[in-house]
Formats: structure tokens, C-alpha cells, sequence
């Protein structure tokens, strides 16, 4: 059955095209398994909470009619704005406006995030879409500064401060001159778009709307994830060609239900991180996380931006999932509060999960896999212009593979795990590489969620085949310490103490990593796959360290790596593994970020250095297996990789390989535009 929706219609209608209904939380309350909700232009002020989900054969479908944009939204027009003088307004509206929670008096709040120098709120003033920055007193609205470390300094002028009462909440806001009476001025009352109360609800489509301006609460993988909107911990939904905006924390969830996580502060104290985390796995594990009841979604072709934790999350509902053709941006800009979990995208247990075709740029952090990226796949993404690093994999074992892709931002990869293999990649950043032998985390039997075992992360496992690394012409090429969530540009050397460790709000103070040059210099110091297999240590080295510390050795050894068929272009420093790796002081490539456009324009001038530079087609055999997963790098379903295809699906020659993303088959300069 079809039920359509309009601004025109009626909910005592019965749905039809020429009946239609006038809200879709009225069609979401009456669509069962094979139904279809149309919904005609215009804007909908509505918390949308399906009653019902579909299965595999007959979804439930909404989508918009096509006759104009369709607008979501958990925001309402205020229009009762009195002036006080000094381009600041005020009004007062009565606190039942709001839906589940007043926004304006709960604090942004919750697991893995950070103290900060302000009180943070859920709710938001919006000034033509675009939401203001909240300060803590009347006279910081009445005398706005620029907060420093906002992405876009001149917006953060603009700003709110909210008084909730018990009756009513009043709101000033600082609209740089503009009169909110004219202008369409707006403020947060709900906190969803398009998310089922209750979970379990699966086989839903959501397609082609503009959802924007939700509250939802800090997302963190030990607890409840809230989003903008999600399939809130089901199986099989499609969110495709939507633009979604303005989330007070995260724009897509596909992660934890209420309950799978940790509720109380005392547990959150009394307990470390990795222990909490590692409960919260088996907690989920006894309430059904399985691939025929969790995960399996499909998030294609979405707009994603100016949300302030994440564009997208999921801490284990989103294993099994297909997440591509998306362009995020300007995640987590605002920055009046930093935490863990802040990327364009961050999944943890992201097993099977592929990763394909998306452009992600102007964020925080790109990409942050984080426990359990087995089977994950992440290919022919374009990454530029973020602050922190584009890819973050942490305390993984693998096997994952990055294959294709463009990382393009001062730093590539934060590298905290194992089992990774990196193939026809562009890396144009620096590199951090870091054990993590205090942790332990789980590995998972092949293509299942089913915990095969624990092991911390001495590191290693990892290969590099048929990558393209392009120096920055920085002349420091010794390692630099940097904190965990340090960034560039680095913090002046004279502000760390004597062991290097410089001062962030809520890092441990043995979190410290290096941060190396481009290139894979930061592998120098683990064996190499040809001379030694982790467990061939001779009697000698076991002997030097006497029979209390062999186990603990045995345990916490680094693992071999593997490189083949890299170039390395403009000084990049290749690994002492490669003795054969070609080498260039000449740039060879150059690249152009345009972060208002979303567009990255590659120029390969010397293209003779790159063609037929590896004999190598990287293929499931080549790779083999990883060490504590036994697991081959292979597809979801088992089937081998054979890389014989280049980012644009061009066809690469056995034998005669060009190292990079772009197989080069023409004589001369190579020019493109993604």
C-alpha cells in the first residue's frame, strides 16, 4: 500500500495521492512490511517514530515524491524576538514545546567525553539553518569573542545563552546585525529526525530527504547511541541520498540500544575504559548481537555535515554494513567540547564493514576504527583537509584492508593496531605507529560475531604493497613525540616536559605517541616477514632475558611486516624492509584541495615513474593470513580479492602494475578531478 504525505493534507485523510495524510509520523504509525510513505515538498516539524519494520522480502519505504526538497526537522520557527540593544534579541517560550527533554537544560554529556573550559547543552539557536555557539553568561552574548578554537572563527561570533525556568525557557541570542524577525530564526525542540523508539524495527528505506537540527546526547560506544537518525540497534536498513545536518552530536547512528551500556557514573569510575568496553561486548553478545538480527546496513550517497561528535557512528550495530558514495564534512567545527568518538566516521567492531567511494574532508578526525576492524574494508575513499589525522585504526587485529584511496591532510594514519594491509594507496601525510600492550581486546572467529579470543597490540602484522608516498618537504625526519589526540600543527616543543608529553585536557599522561615522517620509516624496528615469523626467537634472545620475563616477552612481541612495489616521491622516507624501494627526490604528483567545493584536483607530471612500477597484482594469497585471527583478507562472503582494478575501475595488466590509485596507461601528464 502507498500512503502520501503533504503540508496540505490532513491526518483524518486516508493517505491516497488526493487524500493525503499531513504528517509521516501518522503514515509511520500505520505502514507495515511491503508499505511505501511518500512525502511531497515542503517542511515537516516532527520527531518521525516508526510503529513497524519490514523484512528482507517487503520493506518498509519512505521516501520523498520528488517534486521538491523535503525537509525534516526537530527545530521550530521562532518569530516573538524582543530587542535588548547591542544586536541582541530575546524570547520566552513555554517548556512543553519541547519533545522528550528540554534541550536548553540538559547538559551535553556521557562516557569518553572530555572536561572542557564550558557547560555545553543539547539545544541550539539557528540563523537561516545554521546553528550559533552557546556561551555560559548574558554577557558573553552581549560581547561576543571569537572562540579560538573554532574551525571558522568570524561564525563563532555569533552567539546564544539560554535561563530555563520551570515554566519556560528564555533564549538570547547574538544575530551579528540581523533582525530575527526577518530572518528565519529557529530553535531545537526535539531530539530526532527519523529514529524508532524502540529497536528491532528492521528493513527500513529512508531516501531522499534533508533532515537536520536534532539534540541527540553524546554518543559513546559504552552507552545508549543516540543519532539525528538511525536504525537504533536493527538490521537492514537503507538510509540513501539524504542530506543530513545540524546534529548536536551525531548525524547517522547505527550503534548500542538502551541497556547494552554502562548507565551509572559509579561504574564508569570504579572501572577502566577497556574493561567497561569489553563488558559492554558481551552484554550485547547475550542479547542477540548476531549477523541475522544486527547490522547489515546500507548507508549510500548521503550529504553529511556540521554535525559535532560524528557523521556517522556505531559501536557493533553497524558490523556487516555497506557505507559508500557519501560526502561528509565540517564534522565537529564548533569544538566547545572535545571527546573520544569525534571523526567523520567512527564504528567500533566494524567486522565486515565496507568502506567505499566516500569523500570526506574539513572534519576533525576522517576515519576512526576502533576495536575489532576484522574483515573491514575500507576502498577508493578520498580524504583531505582534516585537522587530526584521516585514518585512525585502534586496538584491532585485523585482517582490514585500505586499498585505492587518497589521503591527503598533514597527517594520513594514526596507527594503533595490527592486521592491516595497505595497497594502491596516495599517502601525502605523516604517519604515527604505536603498540598498545596495556589493552586487550577481542578477535572474532571469520565473518561471525562470535569472540574467538583476546590479545593486546604489540603491533605489526601489517603489509604495504603498490603505495605512492609523497613527502611534505618538512626536513625533520627524526620521529616527533605527540600526545594521543595531538594534531597538526604541533604544539611548541617548549611547552612539553622532559619526557615530550605535551598537556590536552583528558589525555592520559602516558599517552604519547610518535609522529614520523612520510613514509613507513616507523616500521624500522619490527622484524621483517622474510627473515623471522613472530615466534622465531632464538634460544640466545630468550636466554638474555632470564625465565621470569620469556612468557611476558613471547606475549608482547612485535610482529613482522611486509612491503613490496612502493614509491616514494619529494624525500618520503622508505622502511629499512624495502631495500629496492623506488625512490624520488622530484615531486611526481601534486594535488590541489578545494574545501568549498569538496573537490581535490591530482596532476601526475611524471607518470613514466609510477607505470609498471610493481610486478605485484595484490591478491587474498599474496596477503595470506593474520596472526591472531587466522583469518584471510578476503570478502564477506569468503570470496578472494584479486586488486586488479584501479580507483576509477580501470583494468590493471598482470605483471606491469602502476603503484597508486590510478592505473596510467597513456604517455604524459595525468590530470584528474574527484
Amino acid at each position: 500500500m502507498e500512503y502520501h504525505v503533504s503540508t496540505q493534507g490532513n491526518d483524518r485523510n486516508n493517505g491516497t495521492a488526493d487524500q493525503p495524510l499531513r504528517t509521516l509520523s501518522r503514515a509511520a504509525a500505520q505502514a507495515v512490511a511491503g508499505d511505501t510513505v511518500i512525502v511531497h515538498a515542503g517542511v515537516y516539524r516532527e520527531w518521525v517514530n516508526p510503529a513497524n519494520g519490514g523484512t528482507a522480502e517487503h520493506r518498509i519505504v519512505y521516501r520523498s515524491a520528488g517534486d521538491g526538497e523535503v525537509v525534516i526537522t526537530g527545530a521550530e520557527r521562532i518569530t516573538d524576538w524582543q530587542s535588548e540593544g547591542n544586536q541582541v534579541w530575546s524570547t520566552e517560550v513555554p517548556n512543553s514545546m519541547f519533545s522528550v527533554r528540554n534541550p536548553y537544560e540538559t547538559e551535553l554529556s556521557g562516557d569518553w567525553l572530555f572536561d572542557g573550559p564550558l557547560t555545553v547543552h543539547l539545544g541550539d539557536v539557528y540563523l537561516d539553518g545554521k546553528s550559533l555557539y552557546e556561551v555560559d553568561n548574558i554577557e558573553n552574548v552581549h560581547k561576543p569573542e571569537v572562540w579560538p578554537e573554532a574551525q571558522y572563527p568570524e561564525d563563532s561570533l555569533l552567539k546564544w545563552h539560554a535561563e530555563v525556568g520551570s515554566a519556560t525557557t528564555k533564549i538570547r541570542a547574538n544575530f551579528g546585525g540581523k533582525d530575527p524577525r526577518q530572518e528565519n530564526v529557529e530553535i531545537n525542540v526535539r531530539p530526532y529526525c527519523f529514529w524508532p523508539e524502540k529497536p528491532g524495527l528492521n528493513y527500513i528505506t529512508v531516501s531522499g530527504f534533508t533532515l537536520r537540527q536534532a539534540s541527540p546526547q553524546w554518543a559513546p560506544p559504552t552507552d545508549f547511541q543516540e543519532g539525528l537518525i538511525g536504525p537504533h540497534w536493527s538490521k537492514g536498513w537503507i538510509i540513501e541520498n539524504n542530506i543530513i545536518c545540524e546534529s548536536k552530536s551525531v548525524g547517522i547512528s547505527l550503534g548500542t540500544e538502551i541497556g547494552t551500556g554502562h548507565g551509572s557514573p559509579e561504574e564508569k569510575r570504579s572501572k577502566g575504559g577497556t574493561q567497561r568496553e569489553q563488558e559492554v561486548i558481551l552484554r550485547a553478545l547475550r542479547r542477540g548481537w548476531h549477523q541475522n538480527r544486527i547490522g547489515g546496513h546500507l548507508v549510500r550517497g548521503n550529504v553529511i555535515h556540521d554535525c559535532e561528535q560524528a557523521g556517522i557512528v556505531g559501536h557493533m550495530g553497524g558490523a556487516f554494513s555497506r557505507i559508500e558514495r557519501n560526502r561528509i564534512y565540517n564534522i565537529h567545527h564548533k569544538r566547545l567540547r572535545h571527546g573520544a568518538e569525534v571523526a567523520g566516521i567512527k564504528l567500533h567492531a566494524a567486522l565486515d564493514t565496507q568502506i567505499s567511494e566516500n569523500v570526506i574532508y574539513s572534519c576533525y578526525r576522517g576515519l576512526w576504527l576502533d576495536w575489532q576492524a576484522q574483515g573491514t574494508r575500507i576502498d577508493r575513499n578520498v580524504f583531505f583537509d582534516n585537522l587530526s589525522e584521516d585514518l585512525f585504526v585502534e586496538v584491532c587485529h585485523g585482517p582490514y584492508l585500505v586499498d585505492h584511496n587518497l589521503f591527503l591532510s598533514p597527517m594520513n594514519f594514526r596507527n594503533m593496531a595490527q592486521g592491516g594491509a595497505f595497497a594502491h594507496n596516495l599517502f601525502a601525510g605523516r604517519f604515527v605507529v604505536r603498540s598498545e600492550i596495556t589493552r586487550t581486546t577481542p578477535y572474532h572467529f571469520p565473518h561471525e560475531t562470535a569472540m574467538a579470543g583476546y590479545s593486546n597490540i604489540t603491533g605489526g602484522d601489517d603489509r604495504y604493497y603498490n603505495n605512492i608516498f609523497l613527502g611534505d618537504n618538512d626536513e625533520r625526519q627524526e620521529p616527533v613525540p605527540i600526545t594521543f589526540f595531538e594534531h597538526l600543527p604541533l604544539k611548541p616543543r617548549d611547552e612539553a616536559d622532559k619526557d615530550g608529553k605535551t598537556v590536552m585536557d583528558g589525555v592520559p599522561d602516558d599517552s604519547v605517541c610518535y609522529l614520523h615522517p612520510v613514509g613507513l620509516g616507523g616500521y624500522d624496528k619490527h622484524p621483517n616477514f622474510k627473515d623471522k615469523r613472530w615466534w622465531e626467537y632464538t634460544q640466545e634472545e630468550l636466554a638474555e632475558l632470564g625465565d621470569a620475563a620469556k612468557d611476558f616477552f613471547i606475549g608482547n612481541a612485535v610482529l613482522p611486516v611486509a612491503m613490496g612495489g612502493n614509491v616514494f616521491l619529494r624525500h618520503a622516507v622508505p622502511s629499512r624492509h624495502e631495500s629496492e624501494a623506488k625512490v624520488y627526490a622530484q615531486q611526481g604528483i601534486a594535488f590541489e584541495v578545494d574545501p568549498l567545493r569538496g573537490k581535490v584536483r591530482v596532476r601526475i607530471e611524471e607518470p613514466e615513474r609510477l607505470r609498471e612500477a610493481s610486478t605485484m597484482t595484490v591478491t587474498t594469497d599474496r596477503l595470506g593470513k593474520t596472526y591472531h585471527a587466522d583469518m584471510h583478507y578476503e570478502e564477506p562472503d569468503s570470496a578472494p580479492y584479486r586488486l586488479d582494478t584501479d580507483f576509477f575501475g580501470n583494468r590493471r595488466a598482470d605483471g606491469k602494475v602502476t603503484a597508486g590509485p590510478f592505473e596510467l596507461n597513456e604517455k604524459g601528464t595525468a590530470e584528474f578531478e574527484i
